[in-house]
């Protein structure tokens, strides 16, 4: 069973599972506005990038790297609204609707080519963005993220043949009691895992079921070749030396119809690389952003 997967099994086996401190030169700003799905913080000057969180997190996942390149650049956070707190918004077409508001706002307040920073379901989102709005991404980094979930479970699996485990997963998330401990393979840290738990159980039940199935059965590849002329780095995990050939050649699958992607393992992290190894992200970052 592979890393990720055994992440999914472990959810269901559990019944169910602040925001933070701060592309185009903007002037200096710290406002929020609540949208449907979403809501927005801008923070600073400078080159705008964006910063999108993954299945019920804030945007604090990315305080240390945002106190990093915060000083340097317009951060643009985004809140899935019912993650970690936030009030509940409507939970019908969650992720392609977040993406379209995101879009929207990005164009309505002339903020052109961002670069596009998501972990997990945010890095979906920043690829749903990259490639269903044309021009609303100057550059693409994708954290521990695939284009599609059921590749997990193999080569030939399909959204149709995913739905039915993530369907009884979202019904135990609904009804099932609050997760006590995180799920395996989170964070390598207590620290890291008890964040997590703390966003999860702030979490709205619905919006984290929605979001699962979403998530899960949504499947980009079919739309990566759009990425041409986006430069794209995609970090990824690699708990131990034994993972690490099985871990390169699914990234390296997943992504094969993306043109010129470049690859970024990184040691000793599970899932949430950026409270595992806060200064690989850091150093990728940057590099990214030059």
């Amino acid at each position: 069973m592979s890393r990720v997967f055994a992440i999914a099994a472990a959810l269901l086996a559990a019944s169910t599972l602040e925001w933070s401190s701060a592309a185009q030169a903007a002037p200096a700003t710290d406002s929020a506005q609540r949208l449907n799905r979403i809501t927005i913080r801008s923070v600073g000057t400078g080159p705008a990038v964006v910063l999108i969180p993954g299945l019920g997190s804030p945007p604090a996942v990315w305080d240390q790297l945002a106190a990093r390149i915060g000083k340097d650049h317009r951060l643009i956070l985004v809140q899935v609204n019912g993650f970690a707190g936030a009030p509940a918004g409507p939970t019908d077409n969650l992720i392609p609707g977040a993406v379209d508001e995101l879009a929207a706002w990005l164009a309505a307040n002339h903020v052109e080519k961002p670069a596009v920073i998501g972990h997990s379901m945010g890095g979906l989102m920043g690829m749903m963005l990259a490639t269903k709005h044309p021009g609303s991404t100057g550059r693409l980094m994708i954290v521990d993220s695939l284009p599609f979930f059921g590749m997990l479970m193999g080569p030939g699996a399909t959204p149709d043949a995913v739905r039915p485990l993530l369907e009884q997963m979202r019904t135990q998330i609904t009804t099932g009691p609050a997760a006590t401990e995180a799920p395996p393979h989170m964070s390598n840290t207590a620290a890291g895992r008890s964040k997590i738990v703390e966003w999860m159980r702030a979490s709205d039940p619905k919006i984290i079921g929605e979001a699962l199935v979403e998530d899960g059965t949504t499947d980009v590849r079919p739309d990566l070749p759009k990425l041409a002329g986006t430069p794209v780095t995609v970090l990824y995990a690699v708990p131990n030396a034994e993972r690490r050939q099985i871990t390169d050649q699914l990234y390296r699958q997943a992504y094969k119809a993306a043109p010129g992607v470049t690859f970024v393992p990184v040691e000793n992290s599970e899932h949430f690389i950026m409270l595992d190894q806060p200064a690989a992200v850091d150093a990728a970052a940057e590099a990214f952003l030059k």
